[in-house]
C-alpha cells in the first residue's frame, strides 16, 4: 500500500505528459493559466494542511515556542531551493532566458529540468510525511498520508501535460516529449524513498523536515507558477483555478486526514 502510495504522484506526472498522445494541438494560453493555477492552489494548501500544522502541532510541547521548528525549517527550505535556482540551468516554459549557470544545453533539456527542479520538494514532502507514518509518532494518519499523494497527483497530471505538450510544439517527436515529461517527475519516488530509506534521522527533525518541503514548494509557487499564471490577459482564469485547487486540496486533507 504505501509503495504505491509512494509512486501515485510520479502516475500522475505520466498520465498527464501522455496526453501529448492524445491531443494534436498545444496547450492554449488560457487552458496553461488555468492548469497551473490549479497546482499552485494544490500546492499551497498542502503546505499549510499537511506540512506546517503538522510540523506545529508535533512541536506542540514546547508551548510558546511551537512555531520554531515551523519557522526553522521553512526558512531552510526556501533558501535551498533558491541555491537550486543558482545552481542548475533551468528555463520556464514562458520565459526566453534560461536561469542558473551558462550552459549549451538544448532548450528542451533546460525545460525539463525547469519542471524537474520544483518536482523535487513535492517528492521530499511525500517521503517526509510517510517516514513520519511508519515511525508511528506524531500525529500523522496514513489517511492523511494518502491525502497528500493524491493531491501532488492530482497536480501532477496538468504539471506532466504542461511540460510535453511545449517540448512537442519544440518540435520533439510525441514519444521523446513523453518520456521528457515522465522523467521530470522520476526525482519524486526517489527522493520520497531515500527519504524513508532515512527515517531513523528523520523522525527527530521531523517537524523541521516538513516544513523545509513546505518552504521548498511555497518557493517554487511564488517564484515560477504564479507568474507564470498571471501574466498577460486571462489571469483570472488562474485564479480562479488556484481557488479550485486549494479547494480541492484541503478538502482531500480534512475529509481523509
Amino acid at each position: 500500500m504505501i509503495f504505491w502510495s509512494l509512486l501515485t504522484p510520479f502516475f500522475g506526472t505520466a498520465l498527464g505528459a501522455a496526453c501529448v498522445f492524445f491531443l494534436k494541438k498545444g496547450l492554449g494560453d488560457r487552458v496553461q493559466r488555468g492548469l497551473t493555477g490549479f497546482a499552485s492552489g494544490i500546492m499551497v494548501a498542502a503546505s499549510i494542511w499537511s506540512l506546517l500544522i503538522p510540523a506545529m502541532e508535533q512541536s506542540a510541547g514546547v508551548g510558546g515556542w511551537a512555531f520554531l521548528p515551523a519557522v526553522t525549517g521553512f526558512w531552510a527550505g526556501i533558501l535551498f531551493l533558491l541555491g537550486l535556482d543558482h545552481l542548475i540551468p533551468h528555463l520556464h516554459q514562458r520565459s526566453q532566458q534560461a536561469e542558473g549557470p551558462r550552459t549549451q544545453l538544448q532548450r528542451s533539456t533546460m525545460m525539463v529540468l525547469a519542471v524537474t527542479l520544483h518536482n523535487i520538494p513535492e517528492g521530499m514532502a511525500v517521503g517526509v510525511v510517510y517516514a513520519g507514518l511508519l515511525s508511528g509518532e506524531g500525529q500523522i494518519t496514513m489517511m492523511a498520508a494518502l491525502a497528500l499523494s493524491l493531491g501532488i497527483a492530482i497536480q501532477n497530471f496538468p504539471e506532466g501535460a504542461i511540460i510535453s505538450m511545449p517540448l512537442r510544439s519544440e518540435g520533439m517527436g510525441k514519444a521523446k516529449a513523453f518520456a521528457g515529461g515522465v522523467l521530470s517527475g522520476v526525482v519524486e519516488p526517489v527522493g520520497a524513498l531515500l527519504t524513508i530509506l532515512a527515517a531513523g534521522l528523520v523522525v527527530p527533525a521531523l517537524p523541521y523536515l516538513l516544513s523545509f518541503a513546505a518552504g521548498a514548494m511555497l518557493y517554487v509557487v511564488v517564484e515560477e507558477l504564479i507568474p507564470e499564471m498571471s501574466q498577460g490577459e486571462h489571469s483570472n482564469v488562474g485564479t480562479l483555478a488556484f481557488a479550485l485547487g486549494f479547494t480541492l486540496m484541503m478538502a482531500l486533507d480534512v475529509a481523509l486526514g
